[in-house]
């Protein structure tokens, strides 16, 4: 099972190994991928694509010294494997195990915590431009790994722009299995599609490796020699033209899964000069055929186990996800209002929007991962005259910032945005964690903030949203649905729910976790306090005629949100309570701390962070008996 990867102790190893042995690692990683699957939500599809690629780049590199950046960072499994984590490899993504990206408190091979699509090929250009200056630093390599699918975000061709005009030494390899999470889309995936079906130029590729193969003792300068000139016919058929325009030297496309090719072109470019593209084409799910033949339901799917050929169990859940609610309620709007439409960016199967896609083709857009370019957009549409609805997880939402204000919130613009996988997101960890949208947006003028208790709020808040006159949030985590018992009230702008009154105190809960406060408040009231439970729907405009009487009249208020406490909700009615003059030592805020709240399952955190229910009653008692609620707030009833 393990023949040669509890062998490995370091990447240097691999330069020993012969090209039969590296096979058989790789078919070893991609058993220890599977074997990982089978208790756990994972990457996977995406990981075993990039093994042999993995196996190659350390084989001909030594990223001890040199430089490696992982695009996105979800694929990093193989590479975990190769540096010293195998392990340890069965706690990825458990709280307190391996995280499921690139982590420098893990190892000196991770250098930056990628999570988020495109930067990698700025922050490689800015190490080589970082060790070209520092004494004992130069003669590092540089390379930089990113997906065809994260290729157009438009951060890339600024990095590719600037690293052309300083003609730095930076080897950027394009892993084009085409696809992102969902099958690319865009000109730019037509024009990398035209290299797959070029079978010209792949006979012409092949032949004249045969040639620099088969010649004797080649010098460096007479092989750099022919392949200059082999490059120079593929560039004047098609293939690479935009990128040798662009001032990269363009190379391949290689096979992404043939290690001895992949090993021969890294050598052949390792010290090339300037900024050089190495075009690999791989199989996303390469090496298990369900994976290959589904790669974006293999993305991550859930638990499953194999049997012989192939054969799969899943593991099988059947709750409804705020995710479920938001785009069944999308579905129902694009069906009864022409003038609705949905973007996304490459998260058409993580919003679960196929149905949409299926149904309505020209009202849905799938932008690919650029989320700056969709916000633009739907700004463009709702100037027309349409009501269009963002659909883009919180913490991808933030690459969009500049757009947001300058082209929804200050032309004041009907822009309604879900925010998918807001709060802990789980195994995915911090950099997918929706911690901070709820103070990214308060602060802009015109935006309507808000965040439903329960399922039964959601569809209600989508409806107010498409018929509200100015952009609009509503932010939802990535959890299963709960609900409250209640003569369920509309949703109206700026007004909160009263669950239940409370004399002795009060919790206000923006967002779903409002069960959980009203089991903790069940729990007090047990105990002899009496705590009410208001169920606040928006952050802006706050509901400050509920909530400041409340902060009159109630001993004690906690405040409950799952978004980051600096600027949050807590934050906004601490404003408004001091605003009117009154006193604020007997409010309490609950959230995420000012901290990078780790990976592991979201329960898990939330225990951690006091925003269960046992945690929220602990907090409530501590106010109580700080505050004397029980002596000076007693209220006969």
């Amino acid at each position: 099972m393990d023949q040669w990867l509890s062998k490995i102790d370091s990447p240097r190893e691999l330069s020993r190994m012969t090209f039969g042995q590296l096979a058989e690692l790789a078919a070893e990683m991609r058993s220890v991928l599977c074997n990982l699957v089978t208790n756990r939500i994972a990457h996977f599809a995406s990981n075993l694509g990039v093994v042999e690629l993995t196996i190659a780049l350390h084989r001909t590199f030594d990223f001890s010294r040199d430089r490696l950046i992982w695009d996105t960072g979800h694929q990093i499994y193989p590479h975990k494997l190769l540096t010293g984590r195998f392990h340890e490899f069965g706690t990825i993504r458990t709280r307190g195990g391996l995280m499921g990206y690139p982590n420098p408190a893990e190892s000196e091979y991770d250098l930056f915590m990628t999570g988020h699509a495109g930067s990698s090929v700025s922050t490689m250009l800015g190490l080589k431009s970082g060790d070209d200056l520092l004494p004992g630093q130069n003669g590092r390599h540089a390379v930089a790994v990113i997906g065809d699918g994260a290729f157009p975000s438009g951060i890339v061709f600024e990095a590719m722009n600037n690293a052309s005009g300083l003609n730095k030494n930076l080897l950027m390899i394009l892993n084009d299995n085409q696809m992102s999470i969902c099958p690319r889309v865009g000109g730019l995936a037509q024009y990398l599609d035209k290299f797959r079906v070029g079978t010209f130029y792949t006979g012409l590729k092949d032949g004249a490796i045969k040639i620099l193969d088969n010649i004797p003792l080649v010098g460096e300068g007479v092989k750099r020699s022919l392949t200059q000139m082999k490059d120079s016919v593929k560039a004047g058929l098609h293939g690479g033209m935009l990128f040798e325009e662009i001032g990269f030297r363009y190379i391949g496309p290689v096979d992404g899964h043939d290690l001895r090719q992949l090993c021969r072109y890294l050598e052949m470019v390792k010290d090339l000069e300037g900024p050089v593209l190495l075009h690999v084409f791989s199989e996303k799910g390469h090496g298990f055929r369900p994976a290959a033949e589904d790669p974006v339901f293999f993305h991550t799917p859930a638990p499953f186990t194999c049997e012989d050929e192939g054969v799969i169990q899943f593991k099988k859940g059947s709750s409804r996800s705020y995710t479920d609610v938001a785009a069944e309620s999308v579905f129902d709007q694009l069906d009864k209002h022409p003038r609705v439409t949905v973007l996304t960016a490459a998260m058409c199967q993580g919003t679960k929007l196929e149905r949409v896609r299926e149904k309505f083709p020209d009202r849905f857009f799938d932008t690919g991962i650029c989320e700056s370019h969709a916000v633009a957009f739907a700004a463009g549409q709702a100037k027309a005259g349409l009501r269009p609805i963002v659909d883009i997880y919180s913490t991808f939402l933030q690459r969009s910032y500049d757009q947001i204000f300058q082209e929804v919130a200050l032309q004041n613009l009907p822009v309604t945005f879900l925010l998918d996988r807001a709060g802990l997101t789980g195994p995915d960890g911090p950099t997918h964690h929706g911690a901070f949208d709820i103070g990214y947006l308060r602060v802009f003028p015109n935006m309507t903030i808000m965040a439903p208790g329960d399922e039964q709020d959601l569809p209600a808040m989508i409806e107010f949203a498409l018929h509200h006159d100015s952009p609009t949030s509503i932010r939802y985590p990535k959890t299963n649905v709960e609900r409250v018992e209640r003569n369920l009230a509309p949703v109206e702008l700026g007004r909160a729910e009263v669950i239940e009154w409370g004399y002795d105190g009060m919790i206000v809960a923006f967002g779903s976790l409002l069960p959980t406060c009203v089991k903790a408040a069940g729990r007090l009231r047990e105990r002899g306090v009496d705590v009410g439970v208001i169920n606040a729907r928006f952050a802006k405009p706050l509901d400050a005629d509920t909530l400041l009487r409340a902060v009159e009249q109630c001993g004690f208020i906690v405040t409950v949100e799952e978004g980051c406490l600096m600027g949050g909700f807590g934050s906004a009615v601490l404003e408004a309570a001091s605003a009117a003059g009154l006193n604020t030592a007997h409010i309490r805020r609950l959230g995420l701390p000012d901290r990078f709240v780790e990976h592991g399952e979201r329960g898990e955190l939330l225990a951690e962070l006091g925003l269960d229910a046992n945690g929220i009653a602990v907090a409530c008692r501590e106010m109580a008996e700080r505050t004397e609620t029980l002596v000076s707030h007693r209220r006969v009833r």
